[in-house]
């Protein structure tokens, strides 16, 4: 410490305390924050954020900030995307300070109800050798601009908190793994325990069924029955989800729940949905862009002509065949249904593909749309 100085000692201990504070938690949201809390008292700023890149590296995706209070917040509306003096540092990844940030060619200025700021210190964020964000700095709290040293001790503080990043991925990434082997295992419980008891069950019912001499008690065993192969069929559909490793990054399921919630407000309700057969396993991006169309036009059919009705999506993957259905509770299939483009699109693309596509009278009222191809066609 003696070559160092004082003020030197005093400074590389403000910064081993940053470089604590900001590994102290494997949270990757808690992470963030607290490098732009330490970021900006390490450097003494009013305000401090941590602009995080998005997969292509040009905008930002993710904007965390510390000095601004929420009624600021609000007024400033949405986060920044990264133009003006921010997309300056994003494409020359380079530390900076300015005494007047609105001096600099880049500048944009404010929007509306963001306060003021003048000196500005910026400092690119690299993980394994690639940006992942930057720490931009303004307006030191004693009215000076920022110096060489603050330079120095964003650009130390931004090397350790690269690490605390990494460490917070990583873990988050564990746990995922973590998650899979629970899936896994629940899997296996499930048919190993769940579905043989409810087949045993369905087998004693079906042999109680034929002792039965009253056919209203006949009836009831029988669709007992039936409820029973329902569930086994549910729950085999939920093992092969549970089984699917990668179902954590690309989900068929969410992506069609998230399109029913899409188009539920042009419909007047959210449509129902139900999966059978290995949905996220065997729907490659291709299949699943097919069953997607279908189900857009099969729903927008119905937000035309049944707007408010109860709607009901099935996707199957049975047999190898990929089918869908969408089925409402409107008034049924009338001329002007039947005539849609859409419709006629996608029963050209069933046929092209091997399959068919009809619109149809529901089997309790209402209207039926089925789409069935084989599945390895679906891929072309």
């Amino acid at each position: 410490m003696d070559g160092l100085g004082h003020t030197g000692a005093v400074n590389l201990r403000r910064l081993v305390g940053a470089v604590v504070a900001v590994g102290a938690d494997l949270d990757l949201a808690v992470v963030l924050q607290r490098i732009v809390d330490t970021a900006a008292e390490l450097v003494g700023a009013t305000y401090g954020a941590l602009g995080v890149l998005d997969p292509s590296g040009t905008h930002l995706s993710d904007f965390i900030t510390v000095g601004l209070s929420d009624e600021q917040h609000d007024k400033i509306g949405a986060l920044p995307e990264g133009h003006g003096l921010l997309g300056f540092l994003i494409t020359d990844p380079k530390p900076i300070r300015l005494p007047d940030l609105s001096a600099h060619p880049d500048s944009f200025g404010f929007p509306p109800g963001h306060p003021p700021m003048t000196s500005f210190l910026g400092v690119p964020l690299f993980i394994r050798g690639e940006v992942y964000g930057n720490l931009y700095m303004t307006d030191k709290s004693d009215g000076e601009e920022f110096t060489e040293v603050d330079e120095e001790l964003a650009v130390g503080l931004a090397t350790a908190a690269a690490v605390a990043i990494d460490n917070a991925r990583l873990h988050a990434r564990v746990r995922e793994l973590d998650l899979v082997r629970d899936r896994e295992r629940i899997a296996r419980d499930l048919h190993d325990t769940v579905i043989q008891r409810l087949f045993a069950t369905g087998l004693s019912l079906q042999g109680a069924a034929r002792l039965i001499d009253r056919d209203e008690a006949r009836g009831r065993v029988e669709s007992a029955i039936d409820q029973l192969d329902t569930t086994v069929r549910e729950i085999r559909t939920a093992i092969f989800e549970l089984q699917a490793t990668d179902v954590l990054d690309r989900s068929a399921r969410r992506k069609l729940l998230a399109l029913g919630a899409e188009v539920a407000e042009a419909i007047g309700r959210a449509p129902t949905f139900r999966f059978e057969g290995p949905v996220d396993t065997l729907l490659g991006a291709e299949e699943l862009a097919q069953v997607i169309a279908v189900v857009r036009e099969g729903l927008s059919n119905v937000a035309r002509h049944a707007p408010m009705a109860a709607s009901v999506v099935v996707v199957s993957v049975v047999g190898g065949v990929l089918a869908v259905l969408v089925e409402d509770a409107g008034p049924g299939p009338g001329p002007a249904r039947l005539e849609g483009r859409g419709l006629a699109n996608l029963a050209a693309r069933a046929r092209h593909l091997g399959g068919s596509s009809v619109l149809e009278a529901g089997t309790g009222g209402g209207t039926c749309l089925r789409w069935e191809v084989p599945l390895a066609a679906a891929s072309r």
